[in-house]
């Protein structure tokens, strides 16, 4: 699902899991959070900060504590889901209406609250050098130019092209990548700026 412009839409559109993303929003609706969509889902925030998130896959349906890594989580229920790319943001998944605590759910989000207003967040880091696979190494190596304009991106869009090739598991893959991204990179064109 992407692109709702509503949170009455997402939950219509969404294909399983309407009634418990309804209790899910009723209880954040019956805190201080303002209700808005970010990134096309769901999104509650506190004094203009982020601090939790609705939605729904196929197989659960969950919360998204954008500060998650600072709540207590007594009940052990938070997971990272993209261990070592996400340093703040939990999940709290559900996979029936069964496992929907109301008053476990109010008590997190009540922290959640406490916390942003205390100001207290974990903040990104910056700074850190782009770790540069070896096949994007030899590539601007070989083209002066391109490791010219590699340099003229920003950090973030450096690390984006890294990362794209990185993620490949089979060094064919990852050259095929490479061949692919020169030819942007001497553009003068992000890897997803056709997408933003």
């Amino acid at each position: 699902m992407n692109g709702y412009d509503s949170v009455d839409a997402y939950i219509e559109a969404a294909e399983h899991w309407q009634d418990e993303l309804r209790t899910l929003r009723a209880i954040l609706l019956a805190t201080d959070l303002e209700e808005t969509v970010k990134w096309g889902g769901p999104c509650y925030t506190c004094d203009g900060e982020n601090v939790v998130g609705l939605g729904a896959f196929k197989a659960y349906f969950g919360l998204w504590f954008h500060q998650g890594v600072l709540l207590t989580d007594p009940a052990g229920v938070l997971i990272n889901a993209q261990q070592g790319k996400t340093r703040a943001q939990r999940q709290w998944r559900f996979t029936s209406s069964d496992e929907i605590n109301k008053r476990m759910v109010r008590s997190y989000v009540q922290e959640a609250i406490r916390l942003c207003r205390d100001g207290r967040k974990v903040t990104p880091q910056r700074g850190k050098p782009v770790d540069l696979p070896p096949e994007l190494t030899a590539a601007r190596a070989e083209k002066p130019a391109a490791k010219a304009a590699f340099e003229a991106f920003t950090i973030g869009k450096r690390r984006e092209f890294a990362a794209h090739v990185a993620e490949a598991k089979r060094a064919e893959t990852r050259q095929r990548r490479v061949n692919k991204i020169i030819p942007m990179i001497l553009a003068g064109e992000g890897l997803n700026d056709r997408y933003r």
